[in-house]
């Protein structure tokens, strides 16, 4: 099989634009899930009880159940039950959020749970607030310790972005389809994704492994 390299110069810019979107939605799913998924460690670790169970059930769902099933739901099923247009783009960047949310939720909990339960009791102690010691001396704490697993779902969430595809989402992954349909190269087609897929991804592991290391060495 030849490779026809002239395809790389004819297609190569239209899939680049794809890789502007993808970015995006990673960036806005990542800092969106990040708000939620604190509030939702927060209402894990919390002493309501019921609190604590919508919380648990709220991750246990996200996480046991296909992005491409929540996609599917929110911009599918949703419009259906409460009869509004759905919007391709608020809905992709909804569930992304929503899902990454979950798993940083985790990650969240993980981290406060790290800190020594003294530095909350001596901060009491000294007539500071829950809400105060939580976010003047807890959360400092563990955002330092979460930064490279947060790192790590930013990466996979760069890869899993190419889910919203399939409610015709002109990201990376969806233009890669329409060239390879246009082209009938697919082969060209798809070393060229998965080349710009690595273009995004590389450099954040090799920052997140550099992080991982710095923070090693101060511990």
């Amino acid at each position: 099989m030849e490779i026809n390299v002239q395809i790389f110069y004819e297609y190569f810019q239209f899939l680049f634009a794809g890789v502007g979107l993808t970015l995006g939605l990673t960036v806005a799913a990542v800092c969106i899930g990040i708000i939620i998924g604190l509030f939702v460690s927060l209402g894990k670790l919390s002493h309501i009880k019921l609190l604590r169970i919508v919380t648990s059930i709220y991750i246990d769902f996200i996480r046991g159940t296909p992005l491409l099933a929540q996609i599917f739901f929110i911009h599918y099923g949703l419009p259906q039950i409460f009869h509004y247009s759905p919007n391709v783009l608020f809905d992709a960047i909804l569930t992304l959020s929503i899902n990454c949310s979950a798993y940083i939720a985790e990650i969240f909990r993980g981290g406060i749970e790290s800190i020594d339960p003294g530095q909350n009791e001596a901060a009491l102690s000294l007539g500071m607030t829950f809400a105060q010691t939580l976010r003047k001396v807890i959360l400092p704490q563990a955002f330092r310790r979460v930064l490279p697993p947060l790192g790590n779902v930013f990466i996979s969430m760069l890869k899993d972005s190419s889910m919203v595809s399939v409610i015709s989402m002109q990201e990376l992954l969806f233009k890669g389809t329409i060239a390879a349909g246009q082209s009938f190269r697919p082969f060209e087609i798809w070393i060229m994704v998965a080349a710009l897929y690595l273009m995004l991804t590389i450099p954040f592991s090799r920052l997140v492994a550099w992080t991982e290391k710095r923070m090693a060495q101060q511990t």
